[in-house]
Formats: structure tokens, sequence, C-alpha cells
């Protein structure tokens, strides 16, 4: 179905080493590459070889007929699949995961006044996220560097379905980090409905998704078109917020190879703080 996050509820773990085995290469792993092979990535019985274990019992991982399997054996399979630390960790999650029982009703994801504070202090773009990619709260810079940063949006939503939007982030990334939030949690009531919009939605991201990519948070650089400061190129940098665990403090901050975008920043950060539009004809004088 469209809207599963997860597949088969009962073989998430099955699921994920079927999506990730595909990716991988036989000459990524020292096999030969043969032209008459029908399967994309490594067959079944190669990732049992090279893990050390029989193809029965990896055949019996794909299919989940296998719950308990043991830790050294996940982590054979993981080397062979080329796992990183943030995927290994994820399997091992889904290996343990609990039986769903009764849920309780989702909590309301809310910023401490102190976090909001330190928020409106940053004379940077800043906001914060939650555990579903909502920005949660926002300051005056941010908006004036996006529109798309006001809380309430959803950043996975923000990407997948709004082509004209001047921030060009990793969307491939972004599901990643998604999916290292929700973890083994996959029937979360809110993944589940925000997943299947947007699979519904948008094909690129029915594509990401399969891949089962896991990443934790992490920054980079990010290119932002902005309509009358032009473009830009920016640091991004993320924060855990503490005592939180889903919450994350994303800054835009300049760089030293594109020394202009600090003063295309600068001119955001005293337009905004007046409350004033940024015009072209403050653009031009900032140049001058």
């Amino acid at each position: 179905m469209a809207n599963d996050t997860g597949g088969n509820q009962a073989n998430r773990l099955g699921e994920y080493l079927r999506a990730r085995r595909e990716l991988v290469s036989p000459a990524a792993v020292g096999l030969p590459n043969d032209s008459r092979r029908r399967v994309s990535g490594l067959r079944r019985e190669e990732v049992a070889m090279l893990a050390g274990i029989s193809s029965d019992y990896y055949l019996r991982l794909e299919q989940g007929r296998n719950r308990n399997p043991s830790m050294q054996v996940l982590e054979a399979v993981a080397r062979v699949l080329q796992l990183d630390e943030p995927a290994v960790e994820h399997i091992l999650e889904l290996s343990a995961a609990k039986p769903q029982g009764r849920r309780a009703p989702p909590r309301r994801e809310t910023v401490t006044p102190r976090i909001t504070e330190l928020v409106h202090s940053i004379n940077m773009p800043a906001f914060i996220t939650g555990r579903y990619m909502d920005v949660l709260a926002s300051n005056a810079i941010a908006l004036a560097l996006s529109p798309e940063l006001r809380p309430g949006e959803n950043l996975l939503r923000t990407v997948f379905l709004d082509a004209d939007g001047p921030m060009h982030i990793n969307r491939r990334e972004m599901v990643a980090m998604f999916r290292k939030r929700i973890g083994s949690d996959l029937e979360d009531p809110r993944a589940v409905q925000l997943v299947g919009e947007l699979s519904l939605a948008s094909e690129e991201f029915r594509r990401t998704w399969s891949l089962h990519d896991v990443k934790p948070a992490r920054g980079g650089t990010v290119r932002v078109d902005h309509p009358q400061v032009g473009p830009m190129e920016l640091n991004l940098s993320k924060l855990a917020v503490d005592d939180t665990g889903d919450q994350t403090l994303v800054i835009y901050h300049p760089t030293n190879t594109h020394p202009e975008s600090a003063d295309q920043l600068a001119l955001l950060a005293s337009l905004a703080a007046q409350g004033q539009p940024v015009r072209q004809k403050d653009i031009h004088a900032a140049d001058d």
C-alpha cells in the first residue's frame, strides 16, 4: 500500500535487508560481475556465503521467519551489505522491535521558552525541527531567507512537493534522517500519514523511501536562490536540542568560500529587524 511506512509489519528487518542487498554490487564485495545476472545487487546466497551463515538461515531472515537473530549474525550481514554505523544501529533496533501494543495519543511537539529565546537571539537564520521534520520555531531572519521556514511547515513536504521553492536540499539525505528519527516505530500514525501522502504525491519520494537509507542529522552546505538577494551558498549546521530527543536546532551561516553570503545575510538580518521586505534597491546599495 502507498501509505505503508514499513511494508509487512511483522517483517521490517527482512524488508530492510532486501532493500540494502539490492544496492550492493558484486564488484564491491570482490565477486565477479556476470552479465547474465537477473537480479540487481547481491543474491541471497552470496550474502550468506560472505557473512559465514547458511543460505537457508539468511532466507529465513529476509522472510521474517527468524525472529531472534544474534547480534553477531546481524553484524556479519551488515558488514557484507557495507552498512555504516547508523545503519547497523538501525538493523539491531529493527530486530529487537517490541510488539505494538495500544498507543498513547501523540503529544504535540512544543519548544521550551528558553530554546525559543535562543532561536530569536541568533543573528543568522535559525529554526527548530521536530521528530517529523516539522518547523516548530524560527527567527525573523529565517523567514526572510525563506517563507518555507515558518512554524507549522513540514520540510519533507516542502522539498518534495514545492519544486519552485528557493532552497535546494539533498532530498535523499533528508529522507534518511527522517527514517533515523522514526527508527523501528514505523506504525507511528503521523509517520504513516506523512509517508502515505508523500508517496502518493511524489514518485521521487516513493523511490527514495524504498531505499531504506538511515542517517543521523548532520550539516553540510545548501544553496538558496533568494528572489531578491540572489543565489547564496551557505553552511548548514544542526545541533541536538537538549532533553528533547528528536528536536534539532538548524542554523544557516556564511561559508569562507562564498564570502559574499555574509553581506547577503547581513542585509536580510537588517531588514528583518526593521520588519521591512527585501527590495532590489537595497541590494544594489549594499553592493556599492
